[in-house]
């Protein structure tokens, strides 16, 4: 059984936004323009701790899976690429996490 990844799902994102807007989701919020797909993805978030405060696993797992698909969108949107996040956590993950929010002053 092969696991879907979020590549399958940027992969997704990328097809669904060349799509019309009358035909698809992603492509709406994406021709709404860049402000619409992050106020998605920033209500989907408050969703997301919502779920977590309230330890309600099933709703948080898709609120979770909102919080993706939108981070994916805003992404496509801003035309960077799943890649450049993975390479930015990988090297995130070279280090402790403490070392690292250090590094950034945060």
């Amino acid at each position: 059984m092969t696991s879907f990844t979020l590549a399958d799902l940027a992969a997704i994102v990328a097809e669904r936004a060349k799509a019309p807007v009358t035909e698809s989701y992603t492509a709406k919020l994406l021709a709404d323009g860049p402000a619409k797909a992050a106020k998605k993805l920033g209500e989907e978030a408050v969703e997301a701790v919502i779920a977590a405060v309230a330890q309600d696993r099933a709703n948080l797992t898709a609120e979770a899976a909102d919080v993706l698909y939108h981070l994916l969108v805003v992404l496509q949107g801003a035309k960077i690429p799943l890649s450049d996040v993975m390479a930015e956590l990988e090297r995130r993950t070279a280090q402790s996490g403490l070392a690292e929010k250090a590094a950034r002053g945060h």
